[in-house]
């Protein structure tokens, strides 16, 4: 009984794990249901590896649905200044240790733009994916480590402003969508150079 029920544990880690993150800027935390199974059905080394296994893998493979759903929109998408940007960037190394960061990064779904950018630019997707199931695993690794440790902690923050974890995961999820939204709008090109990340390209005459 336990076996089963374990397992329709671990078959919902994967279903969650990956529906959000298929979904562009959403910012639920997934490792949060890893460590519920971890607190449900006790702390083992096995458990743990394969908790973080996957959700990390089902969270990077997600990633194909938003580099896919890109390309599908190319036509629409390749007029944004930032997808123009993304394109010369996707050639440089650094473009890689960017998305092995931004999808290490707890919370800010920031590797979402950078696939979208890999996706309407038809960038290869094999090494992005290769990094991001890596980095992926490397993130669930840290958090539900770190989650399980503090779950408790984690609990009475959320029970002191009325709310539940749930309702706290809905409201982040909202508020990154319009983030996101607004990002998208932004000119990264002439933010970045304002900061002095990198350097503005001449306009053409």
């Amino acid at each position: 009984m336990n076996n089963t029920l374990l397992i329709l544990a671990l078959a919902q880690l994967f279903v969650i794990s990956f529906v959000s993150n298929a979904t562009p800027f959403f910012g639920a935390s997934y490792t949060l249901i890893g460590t519920s199974i971890l607190i449900k059905f006790g702390f083992s080394l096995p458990l743990f590896l394969v908790v973080v296994l996957i959700s990390g893998f089902a969270a990077a493979i997600a990633k194909l649905v938003i580099y896919y759903g890109a390309l599908g929109f190319q036509k629409k998408l390749i007029h944004n200044k930032n997808i123009l940007f993304l394109r010369a960037w996707l050639r440089r190394r650094s473009f890689y240790v960017a998305l092995f960061v931004t999808a290490l990064i707890p919370v800010l779904p920031l590797d979402d733009y950078l696939y979208i950018g890999a996706g309407a630019n038809k960038a290869k997707l094999l090494p992005m994916i290769g990094i991001t199931v890596f980095s992926k695993v490397l993130k669930s690794f840290a958090e539900i480590a770190l989650e399980f440790a503090g779950i408790i902690k984690i609990a009475q923050f959320t029970s002191a402003f009325g709310l539940s974890a749930f309702e706290i995961s809905v409201f982040a999820s909202a508020f990154f969508v319009v983030l996101g939204i607004v990002l998208y709008k932004i000119d990264w090109e002439k933010a970045l150079a304002k900061l002095r990340i990198i350097r503005a390209r001449p306009q053409a005459r």
